[in-house]
Order: C-alpha cells, then structure tokens, then sequence
C-alpha cells in the first residue's frame, strides 16, 4: 500500500514539472517570434473582391457542370 502512495506521489509531481516545463517553453517560443502585424499596419494587404452573385439557374447549371466533372474524372481515374 505504501508503495502505491509513493507511485501517486511521483505521478503527482512528474505532471507538475510536465506543466511547469511546458508553460517555461512556451513563454519563451512566444518571446521569439517576431511582431505580428496588426491592421493598423501599412504593411498589410487588403483584397476586395466584386463579384455579383449567381441566380438560382447559374447555380444549378454550376452543381451540374461540376458533377459531371467530377464523374469524368473518376471514370478515367479507375484503373
């Protein structure tokens, strides 16, 4: 029984130093990178897309070009 309340212990105090360990590494990694950019920064890139969107028929008429597609594609993949 003493043997079990000393294989608790050791169990306890691995975890404890695994997460000491842990949060030890991570403060570090997160010193070291670099600053992140923010959106107040010139640097970053914007893009804008205008597109209009499709009618229910342009939708439909997609859906089948795409299954037909992809049904051409899996009966010349088959070998």
């Amino acid at each position: 029984m003493n043997v079990l309340k000393n294989f608790e212990a050791l169990f306890v105090l691995t975890l404890g130093l695994a997460c000491a360990a842990n949060y030890a590494l991570d403060n570090n990694a997160v010193e070291a990178h670099a600053p992140v950019a923010t959106a107040a920064s010139p640097e970053l890139q914007v893009v804008v897309v205008s597109a209009k969107r499709l009618s229910a028929e342009q939708k439909q008429q997609s859906l089948i070009d795409e299954r037909s597609a992809v049904a051409a594609n899996t009966a010349t993949s088959k070998i």
